[in-house]
């Protein structure tokens, strides 16, 4: 793991700036992998941290943009390991990977419209394109169980598509295997009532969102005993098709530091702030509650570490009273030009600030006023190239 000191963080990249440990991102993937039986594979979300996607070697990439598919492209990701999901599919971005890649390529439908659309253009291609349904869990994402046993049931009127089996996403920082337990048996019933229709999934792929403790002093949860025990949960089920586990925070959390200097303090109202160069912006913990949560910190200081500790508000460089990392949180003396590091930010942090998530593109902006009408100021930016590499010679960080 890299565990820099003062010096040679300040050599190496200054501040702010994101670390991901790629040997620790492969560690947990054969960690997990050892922890489940053969016959299930990993998809990792890419959504979570894109900078890792082409780092190790898995068996799928869960695709849900044009930005998050661009990277790919550039990267040379088989198209064979992609599944392009995502609540929404532009048209003409589905024309165009269906034309170039349908062949290889693995669909989700999330409403009976996408499903159709889905349809017709791999029809128009004169292809049939391999799909899987995505059940709902009570939210926008996926399909009704009625509507998926309609579309199963009359599975021959669509040439274009080829299902295959069901998505399911449930939620994310989960832990309750008894929970987990009910949510696969009903999805063992829905496959059984598909059965029964004369359907056969081959495959069904399933988001567990395993929980990541990002905080101290939270009741701890053995990461092990939960994916074992989830392992001996798809050991019982009835379905025998491939299984494939979408994961993404649980894989690239802990592979993440985000590094950010102390610029000044100050005393108000009794309460000792610390300014950083960086901010909210830059760092996010889910359900971090304003700070109110204290994540693992490391301070990167000069001076020798003393058993002191002082409860400083730690905030950003914006001017929102919102921009907290963490509030009264125990630290040694802090002075301007120490480092704060902030541990388990592999995922989404840096690209959950939501203009940058998916890699969708920024909006087109306009003036109005009755004499001109609209005036564009700017079109729509992509944004894609900034959740990469910025060049290819630049993979093992020859350029800072």
């Amino acid at each position: 793991m890299f565990l820099p000191d003062h010096a040679q963080l300040r050599t190496l990249s200054g501040t702010p700036a994101y670390v991901f440990d790629t040997d620790c991102f492969r560690r947990r993937i054969a960690h997990v992998k050892r922890l489940l039986s053969p016959r299930v594979h990993l998809c990792y979300a890419m959504k979570a941290n894109p900078f890792l996607i082409n780092t190790a070697v898995l068996d799928r990439y869960e695709v849900c943009s044009p930005g998050e598919f661009a990277i790919c492209e550039r990267l040379g990701i088989p198209m064979s390991k992609i599944v392009l999901s995502g609540v929404y599919k532009e048209e003409a971005e589905l024309r165009r990977v269906i034309a170039a890649y349908g062949k290889a390529l693995t669909f989700t439908a999330e409403s009976l419209r996408q499903f159709q659309q889905i349809n017709a253009i791999a029809k128009e291609n004169g292809l049939c394109v391999r799909l899987l349904l995505r059940l709902t869990s009570g939210n926008q994402f996926g399909i009704e169980r009625n509507e998926i046993i309609d579309l199963i049931k009359n599975r021959d009127l669509f040439e274009g598509v080829n299902i295959i089996g069901l998505q399911h996403f449930s939620g994310t920082q989960r832990h309750s295997l008894g929970k987990y337990e009910k949510e696969l048996e009903m999805l063992d019933d829905l496959l059984d009532e598909l059965r029964e229709i004369g359907y056969e999934a081959q495959e069904l792929e399933f988001g567990p969102g395993f929980y990541v403790e990002y905080f101290q002093n939270q009741k701890h949860y053995d990461e092990d005993a939960l994916v074992s025990g989830f392992a001996r949960l798809l050991k019982q089920m009835r379905f025998q098709g491939q299984i494939i586990l979408e994961l993404g925070r649980f894989l690239a959390a802990a592979c993440g530091t985000y590094y950010t200097a102390v610029c000044d303090m100050k005393k108000n109202d009794g309460r000792q702030y610390c300014i950083t160069d960086g901010g909210k912006h830059q760092l996010s913990y889910f359900g971090a509650m304003m700070g109110m949560k204290h994540p693992y910190v490391r301070v990167l200081s000069p001076r020798q570490d003393t058993k002191l500790r002082t409860p400083y508000t730690v905030c950003g460089a914006l001017c929102t009273v919102n921009d907290i990392l963490a509030q009264n949180l125990p630290l040694p003396r802090l002075e301007p030009g120490d480092i704060l590091e902030f541990q388990r930010a592999g995922a989404y942090c840096m690209c959950e600030g939501l203009s940058l998530f998916l890699s969708r593109d920024l909006p087109k902006i306009f003036l109005y006023n009755e004499q001109d009408g609209l005036i564009r100021l700017r079109g729509t930016i992509e944004t894609y190239h900034l959740n990469m590499c910025e060049e290819e010679d630049n993979k093992d960080g020859k350029t800072a």
